[in-house]
């Protein structure tokens, strides 16, 4: 059985029977996991071994862990420090900046693989332009090649940990005021003022990118529908464009973002049909079965099922204790230094 294009959430910190059947249904190929779903280390390790001895080819467990207030896991786990603080080091000190996007990208995925987790959507690439809360200090920067520079190196900090990188949210979500979760924004800048500032990130790292999420967000001078719903965005500009060849994953499609694709089944075959690889169905359980159902002999394009395979956590340093890794233990001094220096508590 291949993986298939639905990655769904669940309740609670135990998979329940309903769960585990519908885990084994062949529409879904992932789980994205929230802070509802973890108690400690050692229940989050039992919990993504249940899920990844339930089928074969195992599924894909992800959560969104960047650090700072978007973080899902605490209690055993390094605090991370916003990219927007990574961002201000920067200014005073750019090796150290390089350094610190380094080492957080590393303990990030570090101890997450340890725990079973196979990717964290990180980094944003959004530019900060200062009027959108939802991302705010969430991005490293408003200029796009510090944003490119640092992402690039929160990447190769993940990547040689054993985790490949998902970035977001394509092609910018960082110059609007409204939060997708609760509204749909409308960015009204023109395609060239766009591809001049908020793509610069996304064109430079789509070839290091083993996904890509784009925004629930609306471009009306650009195309009509929000660009994870266009197949003009992802298509045209992310796939033939950027050359972008990994997966491209939806946003939650309960996000009100996304809401004017219609109901949940007609959203996933929209985003579907306009270029995404995987869609996020979370916070609806009721939902679940109407959208499975309604996916029901959807064809999944020749080459997904290898873009899917390379999302699979691999830990780079084997079977040993993270913690006597020498790499994990000077990168997460570094990481828990910088947050005491800084007591940065607004990205807690």
């Amino acid at each position: 059985m291949s993986l298939g294009p639905v990655m769904v959430d669940l309740a609670g910190v135990e998979l329940t029977p309903v769960e585990r059947e519908q885990l084994r249904h062949p529409l879904v190929g992932g789980v994205i996991l929230f802070t509802r779903n973890f108690v400690d280390t050692a229940q989050l390790r039992a919990l993504t071994a249940e899920i990844h001895a339930l089928r074969e080819p195992s599924l894909i467990v992800a959560v969104d862990h960047e650090g700072g207030r978007v973080q899902r896991f605490r209690a055993g786990f390094t605090p991370l420090p916003p990219c927007g603080a990574i961002g201000a080091l920067y200014a005073k000190d750019r090796s150290a900046a390089r350094l610190l996007a380094h080492s957080a990208g590393f303990v990030m995925a570090a101890e997450l693989l340890e725990a079973g987790v196979d990717i964290s959507f990180a980094p944003v690439l959004d530019l900060d332009h200062g009027c959108s809360a939802v991302i705010g200090n969430r991005a490293f920067n408003q200029d796009p090649e510090i944003v490119t520079e640092l992402a690039g190196q929160y990447i190769a900090g993940m990547a040689g940990a054993g985790m490949v990188a998902t970035g977001k949210h394509f092609p910018g979500h960082g110059a609007v005021m409204g939060d997708s979760h609760a509204q749909l924004p409308v960015d009204e800048r023109p395609f060239i003022a766009i591809e001049q500032a908020d793509l610069v990130p996304f064109a430079h790292l789509a070839g290091v990118l083993a996904g890509i999420m784009p925004a629930h967000v609306v471009y009306p001078q650009v195309a009509p529908q929000p660009a994870g719903f266009s197949a003009f965005w992802l298509r045209e500009i992310l796939r033939k464009r950027l050359r972008f060849e990994g997966v491209i994953f939806s946003d939650d499609l309960s996000m009100v973002g996304a809401h004017g694709a219609g109901d949940l089944v007609a959203r996933a075959q929209t985003a579907l049909a306009a270029g995404c690889d995987m869609v996020l169905a979370c916070n609806d359980p009721a939902g679940l079965p109407r959208l499975l159902e309604g996916l029901a002999g959807y064809v999944m394009p020749l080459e997904t099922p290898a873009r899917l395979a390379r999302l699979r956590g691999q830990p780079a340093w084997g079977d040993g204790p993270l913690q006597t890794l020498r790499d994990y233990t000077e990168a997460s001094c570094l990481v828990a230094r910088f947050r005491h220096e800084t007591q940065d508590e607004a990205g807690c």
